[in-house]
């Protein structure tokens, strides 16, 4: 480590965001543009260069986060770029994305707050593109094999770009207009500018990488077909079939999936529309479901002007400090965090019947109640104990003229045909069964990401397409390859 003493002397400092009246009122990222560099170096001063990182146990990819944090703190951009390129197809998208379980595992979190290691991977992802350390590495040679990968979120685009670089021929086919998945519909704009997605889509077109848009396999492309043409297919479809809210007055009007909502105000971003027809402007909004995706719609509908915004999450609020009994270091602990939507909301005081900020904890819906037009009106919910078990005396109602559930998703959705075109055997949860080596019970058929593994984050996402690479490229080569595989389909995050 560059500074014995860093992790003594230098307190932690995060990448500011910009006030949340100014950022509230454009779709950019909230951090401050800039900020980030020079405090950057210092924080990795921080990194204590552990002789056992668990950094490394916590992070699914296995990130080098002590040599990097290292170069950093010596300003060698270039090999940090380099040993961080060495795990990480993607670190822009998960140095502004991911939790960062690898804090949760930092050494220096026992007793202190941990080292801004997603941060630092930020800021060397940024300067690579900046410095050109992040060039097109195209194979020196074709193996002559071909490989479909279904499905462009983080897992099919890690997964074709590493199988890509290996030598074979991968085309990627994307349901949607463009590429990207989740990260180009799903993701806000204010969390991660297009710009990035694009970049990375330009790298993988230059290694040879081919990119088939509005071409669902099992609706617009025969399932069976696209087998029968490619030595191996990849399934990266994401877990796209929503979790439901049964309750009466779900089919009134004005009550929408998360996923219905938030792809069109990316497309507002995109220039594809002028206004979202969700859109919450003037409207007052109830969010069901605690989690990003609920924080996502909380800071889309504060930027399109929404009347309220009141955010329902079933659990109780958790402390600010980790329960050392329940959730020991290291694993990930669920505590109070407030993120930019949320900040943006308690400082704009757009949900005034919140508890803090813009949730109301242990808080479950009982009925929506509607308008002689049929049109959703109202939300009832009550409070409930840890078993969620409702609370006598804790009724009430909010206003609600657009209600966004934001419950989580079991699996890939079914109707488009695929599952059902390749005959793929499905596990009792809705994810796609495999084995040991991510293949399916359909020869040369592979599957990786949230249809296999369910609702994940980020990093599992790219840690999943980097691994069923490798067990693509062992299936075409006869049994070798020299792809990492960084976890294997049954791992699962550190737990007590």
């Amino acid at each position: 480590m560059a500074d014995p003493k860093g992790f003594l002397t230098t307190p932690r400092e995060e990448w500011p965001r910009r006030p949340a009246g100014e950022r509230v009122g454009d779709w950019d990222e909230v951090y401050v543009p800039g900020a980030l560099l020079p405090i950057v170096g210092p924080q990795a001063d921080r990194c204590m260069d552990c002789g056992v990182p668990f950094c490394h146990e916590a992070c699914p990819l296995g990130n080098l986060i002590p040599e990097w944090n290292d170069l950093v703190s010596r300003s060698d951009w270039r090999a940090a770029s380099e040993r961080l390129h060495a795990t990480n197809n993607f670190p822009e998208f998960t140095g502004r994305l991911c939790p960062a379980p690898c804090e949760a595992g930092c050494v220096l979190a026992i007793n202190q707050p941990a080292v801004t290691i997603k941060n630092v991977e930020c800021a060397i992802a940024d300067m690579a593109w900046q410095e050109g350390f992040a060039p097109p590495r195209p194979p020196e040679r074709l193996s002559g094999r071909t490989v479909a990968v279904i499905g462009s979120g983080p897992t099919g685009l890690a997964a074709a770009q590493q199988l890509t670089r290996a030598g074979h021929t991968v085309a990627v086919y994307e349901r949607d207009d463009r590429i990207g998945g989740l990260l180009r519909y799903g993701i806000p704009e204010f969390k991660m500018e297009k710009r990035h997605l694009e970049r990375r889509i330009g790298q993988m077109r230059a290694e040879g990488t081919r990119f088939r848009t509005s071409a669902a396999v099992g609706r617009d492309v025969d399932a069976a077909g696209l087998r029968a043409r490619y030595d191996a297919v990849v399934i990266a479809t994401g877990a796209t079939a929503w979790r439901e809210l049964t309750v009466p007055g779900r089919e009134l009007a004005g009550v929408h999936q998360a996923m219905e909502y938030l792809p069109l105000a990316n497309r507002v971003c995109e220039g594809d529309l002028e206004r979202s027809p969700l859109s919450a402007a003037g409207r007052h909004v109830v969010i069901v479901g605690g989690g990003d995706t609920g924080a996502d719609c909380l800071g889309t509908a504060v930027r399109e002007r929404a009347a309220s915004v009141t955010q329902l999450d079933i659990y109780a609020q958790p402390g600010a400090e980790r329960d050392e009994e329940s959730e020991p270091w290291p694993t990930y602990p669920r505590l109070y965090r407030l993120s930019a939507a949320h900040e943006e909301a308690g400082e704009l005081r757009s949900a005034p019947a919140a508890d803090a900020d813009a949730r109301l904890f242990a808080a479950s819906t009982l009925r929506l109640t509607g308008d002689e037009r049929g049109h959703v009106r109202a939300l009832h919910l009550v409070g409930v104990d840890a078993g969620r078990r409702p609370l006598p005396g804790t009724e009430r109602s909010l206003p609600a003229d657009l209600v966004l559930l934001a419950l989580g998703f079991s699996g890939p959705d079914r109707r488009d045909g695929l599952v059902d075109g390749l005959g793929l055997a499905m596990e009792p949860r809705g994810t796609i069964a495999r084995d040991q080596g991510f293949a399916t019970n359909v020869p040369g058929v592979f599957a990786a990401g949230d249809a296999a593994r369910g609702q994940s984050l980020v990093v599992w996402a790219i840690a999943e397409g980097r691994a069923v690479a490798a067990a693509v490229d062992r299936h075409l080569s006869g049994g070798a390859t020299r792809l990492p595989a960084p976890v294997g389909p049954y791992d699962r995050p550190m737990t007590a």
